[in-house]
């Protein structure tokens, strides 16, 4: 399987230059479209808190920072698992007539999220400017502390793309979750203190993964190192599993698409 991957990497840079050149032709603000999203998510809470109707305390930054960095991490996971759902899919006649490793596909759809967030790291760098906020050295580290993010994204995107080739209403059910996840992860707003959210936090990785991340950058400390390290193990355990179900079912993958 690494064998396979590592000799696929020509093709997964080819088609990841497909996939970037397709989305924004004929697009007049092409990739700042990454930053149009945030912005306007940011906009909105931001509104909301100041007047009153939700209440956001406890930020050690600026709130637009905060709010930001929240966003732009939880896109990598939003963005990667829907174009990788979509990823088999949506090179259906590609599939069926060549022979070739299909994880490409997924890996290389998945790049679209990181160029995204790409650009979103030169808005958070303005935004670090105008605010005044400087990152501790410790923020070296911050690439390294992504790998458990991008690890469980693609593990889940690995399932989802196979569950798309048979079942067409998967695309619809995983822009549904992200959805309510944006919602219950303390992306755009510290972690709460109520019972309720606290169990749910607890048992939710990607909440631990992105407060992990933004603790790293702003703060240079992890609030919860615990919760972080059993994340990053299970996004490794969801990815090597996902790999290896993908893998099994990728003779099969044809039929269904």
């Amino acid at each position: 399987m690494f064998a396979i991957l590592f000799q696929s990497r020509e093709l997964i840079w080819r088609l990841f230059l497909r996939d970037f050149s397709a989305k924004y032709r004929q697009s007049i603000l092409g990739v700042a479209w990454a930053v149009v999203n945030p912005i306007l998510i940011v906009g909105v809470f931001m509104f909301l808190n100041r007047s009153g109707i939700l209440v956001i305390e406890g930020t050690k930054v600026p709130y637009p920072v905060f709010a930001l960095v929240g966003i732009s991490l939880f896109s990598i996971f939003s963005t990667g698992l829907s174009t990788a759902a979509n990823s088999i899919i949506g090179a259906g006649p590609m599939v069926m007539k060549i022979n070739f490793p299909k994880i490409s596909l997924v890996i290389s759809s998945f790049g679209q999220a990181l160029v995204e967030f790409a650009v979103r790291l030169l808005l958070l760098a303005i935004v670090f400017i105008l605010f005044h906020v400087s990152p501790p050295w410790t923020a070296l580290l911050f690439p390294l502390s992504l790998i458990p993010l991008m690890l469980l994204t693609v593990g889940l995107g690995l399932i989802l793309s196979l569950l798309t080739g048979i079942f067409r209403d998967t695309v619809h059910v995983v822009s549904l979750l992200t959805t309510f996840l944006l919602l219950l992860t303390p992306v755009l707003y510290p972690s709460p203190k109520t019972e309720m959210f606290v169990v749910l936090n607890t048992w939710n990785p990607i909440s631990h993964l992105i407060i992990g991340c933004r603790d790293i950058l702003l703060a240079g400390v992890m609030s919860n190192q615990l919760g972080f390290i059993w994340s990053s193990v299970f996004s490794i355990l969801v990815f090597l599993l996902s790999w290896r179900v993908f893998h099994i079912a990728e003779t099969r993958i044809a039929e269904r698409v």
